[in-house]
């Protein structure tokens, strides 16, 4: 049985942890693959602003290119309405129901899991894979109902976030190290953060 992984998220941009996490889980699951999913309309960002998804998807397919196992998928993108994991996990499983699939998300994202749409079905159509994110604590998350039905990755946190990206490319400080070379001359060519994106 062939074992994949969607690893979704706004990617707004993606950064090196990402693929760090992306490396850990497809070498400590054995996965196939791990497939990104970059959200063209996520519940959880209404009211905020977010960069042009097609520009987010770009710097993605960059980030990965070369990197075995890793793929890129546009079904979000290319969905009407809002961004729902339960809805990506339906199709896929559809596509491909002999695969045993993988959900890969930060330990905040498992905080708010109980406020996702359907999030029974979610942890029906897949093992719910959780990395550690600064602020939120494994002892903590031991209550809640999903954690006993997650998988957690054994890995030092990676204090890097995009807000923080973003945050420093508008104040005009250094951020090469923290994101792929590609990435980072995409966002310097395009000036994508330089004019407010928050």
């Amino acid at each position: 049985m062939a074992k994949k992984a969607i690893f979704g998220g706004t990617f707004d941009p993606i950064h090196i942890a990402h693929l760090h996490v992306a490396h850990k889980a497809k070498e400590d699951l054995g996965l196939d693959a791990v497939i990104f999913m970059p959200s063209a309309n996520p519940p959880h960002k209404q009211g905020k602003k977010v960069t042009d998804p097609y520009l987010r998807y770009e710097m993605v397919k960059m980030a990965i290119r070369g990197e075995e196992g890793f793929q890129i998928s546009d079904y979000e993108l290319n969905s009407s309405g809002l961004s729902y994991t339960y809805k990506t996990l339906q199709h896929f499983n559809g596509l491909e129901p002999d695969t045993e699939w993988h959900f890969i998300a930060g330990l905040d994202s498992l905080a708010d899991v109980h406020i996702w749409q359907n999030p029974d079905e979610i942890f029906e159509l897949c093992r719910f894979v959780v990395y550690n994110r600064t602020g939120y604590g494994i002892n903590e998350m031991k209550e809640n109902k999903y954690f006993r039905k997650s998988v957690i990755l054994e890995m030092p946190i990676l204090d890097i976030s995009s807000t923080r990206i973003r945050e420093d490319i508008r104040a005009g400080r250094d951020v090469s190290s923290l994101l792929p070379a590609p990435v980072d001359s995409f966002i310097r060519e395009l000036d994508i953060y330089r004019q407010g994106n928050s």
